[in-house]
């Protein structure tokens, strides 16, 4: 499977799945946690979390991240997934970061915009992913990884 192949495979499926597992990790200690996300056309992916959390101190410690996007699936089917590596960071959420996250997930622009300013320590993160890889039955020759770098960062 060429590059771009791959790559139309991972903005077909990240339109499907509201939720991403993301792994991070301090003193050599994983965490991974389960968050709603958001996408943009360089595929660059959005969450938004309280800075308390532990996921999001250790973001802030260390800010190498992986996580993946899978679909659940019953014992007999294939399992299907989108799995990235990337770096992430709190970012001052702008207009357009707030109405791309709230249409993909289908919640109010204006209830979440006030949430991010309040002092409860909401924040949205931004991850820039820098690599991607496949894994499932996406051609139809049986189960199969397929990896993209993906240098836009």
């Amino acid at each position: 499977m060429n590059n771009e192949e791959i790559e139309q495979i991972i903005r077909e499926y990240i339109t499907k799945i509201p939720h991403m597992s993301l792994a991070a990790s301090s003193n050599n200690r994983p965490w991974v946690c389960e968050v709603h996300f958001a996408y943009d056309v360089d595929l660059n992916l959005y969450f938004v979390s309280k800075e308390a959390t532990r996921h999001c101190q250790e973001i802030a410690e260390n800010p190498y991240v992986a996580g993946n996007i899978v679909k659940q699936h019953s014992l007999s089917e294939s399992p299907n997934g989108i799995y990235f590596e990337g770096v992430a960071e709190a970012i001052e959420a702008t207009k357009l970061d707030v109405e791309r996250y709230c249409t993909a997930l289908n919640r109010e622009t204006a209830e979440l915009a006030s949430r991010l300013q309040k002092p409860e320590g909401y924040r949205m993160y931004k991850i820039r992913v820098n690599k991607w890889a496949v894994f499932g039955n996406f051609d139809s020759k049986g189960n199969a990884k397929y990896e993209l770098e993906w240098g836009r960062m």
